[in-house]
């Protein structure tokens, strides 16, 4: 056979495959080859969460090629860097052509790429884990969703719990950046309206050797209990400095530092009894479901928050290319809340055949995730719930999960 005709008959052969793929299920809302961009810190400050959240991509991507789909992920680090994240997201939709994104974790760098990428190219960006209350009002021509809620309610969250706990006076430390700055504000102001004091709040810069001038700038005022909003990496250089230094010895930490990482490292003797916040949904069937299967897939329940929200963000990105009938970005993006949001007959993760068959005789579908309703408003937003947790005996144990009260 000649070169030419060998190539003719691959060319041939691959064209039958991808129509059958993109015709197996007949109609405008047949299941749909799409390229999702997974952009997530293999490297840098916030590896260990990356890790977890791309096996949570992936957990998603197995489900849906085995119930009918043909979804490819492309993955691109950010190196938890602003500028790095922008040149992975640049080359995720400019070379490999991506129909949406999964990502960023950090606030600092998905609004960046949200700002010179997403919104700039459209192409439909969904972050499981950036929490920041600047997206909300971000400018970024509504191709920016996240499937976690804001920290303008966690900060809600984290007040209530530590006032519950009869602790009246704390100081912050907060990493200077969006997530940082935003989630200190939102606490210090709900933590103020009830009654609280902070007495001093601190923000500091990523990957630096000391932190000791901005513990001892925390400590002035008196305050017994730091509450520390920062990365692993970071967090540990600082936990450990403010022991060794006797600053600090009682902690409270945000979602950022759920990591059992810090433990290990540190010693549980010295972080028994801090306690947390974390988003996290009700008990549900998505839940239920996203549980066994991690379980069955990687062995154990991870104890990192955010592998649950990237695997919705999965699955709503390839139901949106089949309401659309298209792998156009822009497409998708515009199908995303009729995906995503009631009204619709309700549908949840390991039931993508389910929802292709449903979008193909014309009926509406409400996607149910593995980390609650997913409902986009406006902005891109979702409402949600929050866990407490506390660390005992060096394990991060679930105390409630509960929606804070309106302040």
């Amino acid at each position: 056979m000649t070169t030419r005709s060998l190539r003719t008959r691959l060319a041939v052969t691959g064209l039958a495959t991808a129509t059958a793929i993109a015709t197996g299920l007949g109609g405008a809302a047949q299941a749909q080859e799409i390229k999702i961009g997974a952009i997530v810190p293999m490297t840098g400050d916030l590896q260990a969460y990356g890790e977890t959240s791309l096996n949570g991509i992936r957990l998603a991507q197995k489900e849906i090629n085995a119930d009918g789909g043909a979804v490819e992920i492309v993955v691109g680090d950010t190196q938890t860097a602003p500028q790095s994240g922008v040149d992975a997201a640049q080359k995720l939709v400019s070379i490999e052509k991506v129909s949406g994104m999964v990502g960023a974790l950090s606030s600092g760098v998905t609004i960046p790429i949200a700002q010179s990428v997403s919104a700039v190219v459209g192409v439909p960006q969904i972050s499981g884990a950036s929490t920041s209350p600047v997206i909300t009002t971000l400018e970024d021509n509504d191709f920016l969703f996240r499937t976690v809620p804001s920290d303008a309610g966690q900060g809600v969250a984290l007040a209530q719990v530590t006032k519950e706990r009869g602790i009246d006076t704390v100081a912050i430390m907060y990493v200077n950046n969006d997530y940082g700055k935003g989630l200190a504000d939102s606490f210090q102001s709900a933590f103020e309206s009830v009654g609280g004091t902070v007495t001093q709040s601190v923000g500091f810069e990523k990957n630096q050797a000391a932190y000791r001038g901005e513990l001892q700038n925390a400590v002035d005022g008196g305050a017994e209990h730091l509450v520390l909003i920062a990365y692993p990496e970071s967090g540990q250089t600082i936990l450990r400095q403010a022991l060794e230094g006797g600053t600090f010895s009682k902690f409270i930490f945000t979602d950022g530092l759920k990591a059992p990482e810090l433990v290990s490292a540190l010693g549980a003797q010295y972080l028994n009894g801090t306690f947390g916040t974390t988003a996290k949904s009700l008990e549900s069937e998505g839940g239920k479901h996203f549980a066994e299967a991690w379980a069955a897939e990687y062995g154990a329940e991870s104890d990192k928050p955010y592998h649950d929200t990237a695997y919705d963000a999965v699955y709503l990105l390839s139901l949106a290319a089949v309401k659309a009938g298209s792998t156009d970005p822009a497409a998708v993006r515009d199908a995303l809340r009729d995906v995503a949001n009631p009204p619709g007959e309700v549908v949840h993760p390991g039931e993508y055949a389910k929802a292709v068959e449903l979008l193909k005789a014309g009926t509406d579908i409400d996607y149910e995730g593995a980390a609650g309703s997913q409902n986009f408003d406006s902005n891109g937003d979702v409402a949600g719930t929050f866990e407490l947790w506390v660390i005992e005996d060096g394990k991060f144990v679930s105390e409630k999960v509960f929606e804070p009260k309106a302040m």
